[in-house]
């Protein structure tokens, strides 16, 4: 049975007002092979409650309590049957006034987890009675029951094999009786608290929920159709990718494309699950299909920026041994928690950037005085900020001889900060200044896929 079974997520565009989750419910009902639904909290949500986690004054927090009393309001009014979703609700909501009473005084990560897991919890509740006015056995589940996690507030790693037993007894024998809707981006550690996964949790969620059930396919469903070239919104002329590989997918999201988190894509390298793209607006529109087939792979593949990038050159300038060098300022970044992505060595200096697309830490904040005090007594060190990293996806790009030298000669009429080639095989990336990123992107979009 859990082979044939789709499991089908919903991003906070697609559970925004009433109207998006009628045309989420189309698509659902419309196949009879999605039987587990995973959804996010409805649009800007999250960001409500992120804002009282952070402590507001009364004044603040009664506004921002009042806007997301109408969003659910607005949802629940166009219901038939409204009383007993309304007194769920209403709970919910006094449990988030309480809280954010609380955060005004004393905040924590642990707290901020549990406010912002309202969210999900009031979609995936409204979700529910939605199909059920259209006639569907649909079931609520929460998710926190198999979604079990480290303590790690805020970015949770969930526990694979408990996680897996746990599904395979609890939410299995469910989806053969029942439509499931559940929850994405929380879940729960030993102590019974609620912990979050980090952006990008839901597909995360929807993504390890479907390996652990077995199935062929996992649908997400977002407000683009599917993955491009480039970012549309950046290029307009951007053509949409049928089909792409695992890797390729895994190589875009690494590299900052928005449309897929890199962990959602870590179940579908380990399974032979496949996933599929589409927009819940247009879901006539066709999307991507990123599978395991890799037959006739194109040279190049896709455009992807990623702004807010800040490179650090250290100069080894008391001549330590190379490697020693190396050794030390890698180790001293890492116990200050800061996480190097791209780098770049020579014997005299060592280039990093910093990798801000999936944390909630800028880079001026990691770099606090403590830090360039140590590394003062070993380098002399340059900090470039406002730069974004320009990024060609491909295949084997490095065993093309001529490849290399041709786009680099693309490049000539552009300020180039710095070539990387830390993935010789699937991508080559550059540095820029953010004001140069975009007319870049057009340019090499232009010249390699037009």
């Amino acid at each position: 049975m859990s082979h044939n079974l789709i499991v089908a997520k919903f991003g906070g565009s697609s559970m925004a007002d009433y109207i998006s989750m009628q045309h989420s419910a189309n698509i659902v009902l419309k196949n009879p092979a999605i039987r587990l639904v995973v959804l996010s909290a409805s649009a800007g949500v999250t960001n409500q409650l992120c804002l009282l986690a952070v402590g507001q004054h009364k004044k603040q927090r009664t506004s921002i309590l009042s806007q997301l009393v109408q969003m659910q309001e607005a949802i629940i009014n166009r219901l038939i049957h409204q009383e007993v979703i309304r007194n769920k609700i209403t709970c919910i909501l006094s449990n988030i006034q309480a809280l954010s009473k609380t955060a005004e005084f004393l905040q924590s990560s642990e707290l901020t987890d549990e406010l912002i897991s309202y969210g999900e919890l009031m979609s995936s509740l409204l979700f529910v009675e939605i199909l059920r006015e259209r006639k569907v056995v649909a079931e609520w589940f929460d998710v926190r029951r198999v979604m079990r996690t480290d303590a790690c507030f805020g970015s949770a790693e969930p526990k694979l094999s408990m996680l897996k037993e746990l599904v395979q007894h609890q939410l299995k024998p469910l989806v053969s009786k029942a439509l499931i809707v559940t929850q994405g981006f929380i879940g729960q550690e030993e102590k019974g608290r609620t912990t979050t996964l980090g952006r990008g949790g839901s597909d995360y969620s929807a993504a390890m929920l479907g390996e652990a059930l077995n199935v062929k396919r996992i649908d997400i469903w977002t407000d683009v159709s599917g993955i491009y070239t480039a970012d549309p919104r950046l290029v307009p002329s951007a053509k949409r990718i049928d089909k792409i590989t695992v890797k390729e997918a895994f190589t875009m999201a690494t590299f900052g494309a928005k449309v897929l988190h890199p962990g959602t894509l870590l179940p579908a390298v380990r399974s032979n699950m496949s996933i599929f793209i589409g927009s819940s607006k247009h879901p006539t529109a066709g999307g991507t299909v990123v599978c395991h087939e890799n037959h006739n792979l194109p040279l190049f593949r896709a455009l992807v920026l990623r702004s807010h990038q800040t490179l650090l050159t250290l100069h080894n300038i008391y001549i330590l041994d190379t490697f020693g060098f190396f050794e030390t300022v890698c180790q001293l970044l890492i116990r200050h928690g800061i996480h190097l992505d791209l780098i770049m060595r020579s014997e005299v200096k060592l280039a990093v950037t910093l990798e801000e697309t999936w944390s909630f830490v800028i880079a001026s904040d990691l770099l606090n005085p403590t830090l360039l005090t140590e590394l003062a007594a070993c380098c002399k060190l340059e900090v470039e900020e406002n730069l974004a990293l320009v990024s060609i996806i491909g295949n084997k790009i490095s065993r093309v001889k001529s490849t290399d030298q041709k786009l680099l000669s693309l490049l000539d009429s552009c300020n180039i900060r710095m070539v990387f080639d830390s993935y010789p095989q699937f991508a080559l990336c550059f540095l820029a200044p953010t004001n140069d990123a975009k007319q870049i992107i057009q340019m090499l979009h232009y010249k390699i896929f037009e």
